[in-house]
């Protein structure tokens, strides 16, 4: 996993059913926390504390944005294209995929692989 996070605690993090469900929809169309409370119909005093874990982990992004009336938001977006978890020798693995670092990822996939 490129990301330091231990696995236990990305593991921990989508084993929660309303952080999976945060997760899927904002992966489907981002949305302010009252819209996912909305779509979701959840609190969104839940929405809110599975957005904070779901960033803690880098698994989502935020962006404010600016609303007709001139109050600003955040919008949440899913920050990766796939996930993929291995297990291994009772060893779990995550693989987290991002696009936006295609390149990194290709060196450093080049480099895991030990080629030079």
């Amino acid at each position: 996993m490129a990301d330091e996070t231990p696995i236990e605690e990305i593991l921990n993090t989508i084993g929660d059913e309303h952080a999976r469900t945060v997760l899927a929809s904002v992966s489907r169309k981002s949305g302010s926390a009252k819209e996912l409370a909305d779509r979701l119909d959840l609190s969104q005093p839940t929405i809110y504390r599975r957005l904070d874990v779901l960033q803690e982990h880098d698994l989502i992004k935020e962006r404010t944005l600016v609303a007709d009336d001139g109050n600003h938001y955040k919008e949440y977006r899913c920050n990766f294209d796939s996930t993929v978890i291995s297990l291994e020798d009772d060893e779990y693995d995550v693989r987290i995929f991002r696009k936006e670092n295609l390149p990194d990822r290709f060196t450093q996939l080049w480099d895991e692989l030990g080629v030079k």
